[in-house]
């Protein structure tokens, strides 16, 4: 067994292990951050970017290049349309993967690069909320950078890396970043998914049974076991075990695995999320209260959710319920009517409000009072006669590199009594942050990020037990934020990965199971050889079909009466008539048998604890040991033959 990391980012994992002659991807997820390289996208032309200068290296300067780069508030950005790191393509050809497992919907955005244009044949599996709320983050991310396209795209400075400053000169596989897909592309790769539920068992090609079970994280988000009658392989990737909206993690699944892949711990392990939250309900009522707008850059589900529902409250609670709420978004209607009929998916406390009945997110009442408000864009229809200040503006991408978050950057930045809060870990603020320099409104780093930090994954192994633990490298180093942070587990065999490694895992098949048909199995006789032990022959054909071993019975290709006296017999023939003699040696049996079979002057000597019998007119001496008989012939072949059959008849046999 074999695991491929395709992937260095360890939030968006996206590995491969060889299984069975399989090959299965865990997760397929989108290295975001090569975005801060690039320009913000605006809906309007913006005269600050457009009248950048151009970045011209000190040396081997190409005027082709010209255009490319800009110099921007004392960094070097990329003029184009923003591009994205695939998962590495040059370890393992995409066609040639069998199963996605996906185990939530942040980690599905690659997705479209791997299933279309590539000859892709596979099958791909996640649960209903993975699917449908991953469909409106691609569609999303596709809408943004569509609305505001790019006349050209730059690619000459890829060439010029080392000529360029930090962080562009250490763009990694900067050659390899590619475009935004198209819409139809994600409706190609959406639709090879196959939906499954919590606990449901599928038998994956006959190799093994794959299962997701609750992880607690998000809605639908899952942990695979992948299982066969001898084997027990857990992925355990963006997990948690706070209590949140989503149904809680799982745990007894996931004990004594032979092999535990973890990964996806949380990206802000020295902050408590619970804290951040209340900081940003503080840095919210303080805002308004200085007259001025909070923007809070989010994706289009997950904890934007929890923000609606503590932040209304908050404002409440401090005098400020006539705030109003706005979430703009392309995909804002659908995730929040999707949310609210996702019961099976939900903590029970969510689930219980349901069968009362009653929504299971406030958000539906804050919709029905227009506490809250929701757009696809600024320029929908409507929203300019709603809109009014102060307010609260959930808007995307986290990024700021494009979407309806720019705009309001731009609108709001030269008053310092707006803020924009960010809590989404995925982006550092200050580098999301570095091309709207100087920038008067206040930015607040409260990040939320609920996924498993190193106290509770160290926990968590502990009570899983399993045989090997395998994690990224990084998992066992001190955090740089935090020294005493990383995984630790002396008790456990560790096998730690690198992006681009391929490691070979400690599991190798021994068993495996086999079928055989009704018609075969009633054919069998067993037969008791000892007390407790019973035996018997089995002849059949195998056949391997899906990885699925099953014994047939041998057909009958040849009716007997076409069959001439001279002809060979067939190998099922001879398996038929081959005999498993057992039992031990009774040696005046065998002296009686000689006799009966012609053989005479036959003498035995007994001499400690070994019997000899000595056939003096064919020169021959046979030996009877505790576990073995030889036959010691000075004669003809063929006496030596005789005298093994007629030994032979005088044990049992089946």
């Amino acid at each position: 067994m074999r695991l491929y990391c395709l992937s260095g980012d360890l939030a968006k994992p996206c590995y491969i292990i060889t299984f069975k002659g399989l090959r299965i991807m865990l997760d397929c997820g989108l290295t975001e951050q090569t975005v801060l390289n690039f320009l913000p996208l605006p809906f309007v032309q913006s005269l600050k970017w457009s009248n950048l200068p151009n970045f011209v290296p000190s040396r081997d300067h190409d005027p082709q290049m010209d255009g490319e780069l800009k110099d921007c508030c004392g960094r070097v950005f990329v003029d184009s349309t923003p591009e994205f790191n695939l998962p590495m393509d040059k370890m393992l050809d995409f066609s040639e993967v069998d199963v996605i497992l996906i185990s939530n919907y942040l980690n599905m955005l690659a997705l479209p690069y791997i299933t279309e244009n590539t000859g892709f044949k596979g099958k791909v599996y996640a649960t209903e909320p993975t699917l449908q709320i991953g469909r409106f983050f691609l569609e999303e991310l596709v809408d943004y950078i569509e609305v505001s396209p790019k006349a050209c795209t730059a690619r000459l400075w890829k060439e010029k890396l080392h000529l360029l400053p930090s962080p562009l000169s250490e763009a990694f596989r900067a050659k390899k970043w590619r475009t935004i897909f198209s819409l139809k592309d994600v409706q190609g790769s959406l639709s090879k998914v196959t939906i499954m539920g919590y606990d449901e068992k599928l038998d994956i090609l006959g190799a093994f049974i794959a299962t997701p079970v609750s992880s607690g994280y998000c809605l639908g988000s899952s942990n695979w076991v992948l299982s066969t009658a001898h084997e027990k392989i857990c992925y355990v990737s963006g997990s948690s075990t706070l209590t949140t909206h989503p149904r809680p993690i799982n745990q007894s699944a996931l004990k004594h695995a032979d092999v535990l892949i973890m990964t996806g711990l949380t990206q802000a392990p020295t902050v408590n999320p619970d804290t951040k939250l209340g900081e940003l309900c503080m840095n919210v009522a303080l805002t308004i209260r200085n007259n001025g707008s909070a923007l809070i850059p989010c994706y289009p589900s997950g904890v934007v959710y929890d923000l609606f529902e503590c932040l209304t409250q908050n404002l409440e609670n401090a005098g400020l319920n006539n705030v109003p709420m706005f979430f703009i978004s392309p995909v804002a209607d659908s995730s929040l009517a999707y949310s609210n009929i996702l019961a099976e998916w939900l903590s029970s406390a969510k689930q219980n409000k349901v069968y009362i009945p009653d929504d299971p997110f406030p958000h539906a009442f804050y919709l029905r009072n227009n506490k809250l408000k929701h757009y696809n864009h600024v320029f929908s229809e409507g929203f300019s006669k709603d809109f009014r200040q102060p307010c609260v503006v959930f808007s995307g991408h986290p990024s700021l590199r494009f979407g309806d978050a720019v705009h309001f950057i731009e609108m709001w930045g030269n008053n310092p009594n707006n803020s924009i809060i960010f809590t989404e870990p995925d982006f550092p603020y200050l580098q999301v942050l570095a091309p709207f320099q100087p920038l008067a409104m206040k930015a607040f780093y409260c990040p939320i990020d609920t996924s498993l930090n190193y106290q509770q994954a160290n926990k968590l192994i502990k009570e899983l037990k399993p045989n090997v633990l395998v994690i990224p490298e990084a998992y066992t180093k001190p955090h740089p934020s935090a020294p005493n942070l990383f995984i630790e587990q002396p008790d456990k065999k560790i096998i730690t990965f690198k992006c681009g490694e391929i490691i070979r895992l400690p599991l190798k098949r021994k068993l495996d199971r086999i079928y055989i048909t009704s018609e075969l199995a009633q054919k069998i006789s067993p037969k008791e050889v000892a007390a407790g032990v019973t035996f018997s022959t089995l002849t059949g054909v195998l056949q391997v079909k899906d990885k699925v071993h099953c014994i047939q019975p041998c057909a009958d290709t040849i009716k007997e009466e076409t069959i001439s006296s001279n002809s060979a017999p067939t190998k099922e023939d001879v398996l038929k008539n081959v005999k498993y003699e057992y039992g031990s040696i009774d040696v005046e049996a065998v002296m009686k048998r000689l006799a009966q079979d012609g053989f005479s002057n036959i003498k035995l000597d007994r001499t400690g604890g070994a019997l000899t019998l000595n056939l003096v007119n064919e020169d021959t001496v046979i030996k009877f040991e505790e576990n073995e008989t030889h036959i010691i012939c000075g004669g003809k072949p063929t006496t030596r033959l005789k005298l093994r059959d007629t030994i032979m008849k005088c044990l049992q046999s089946f």
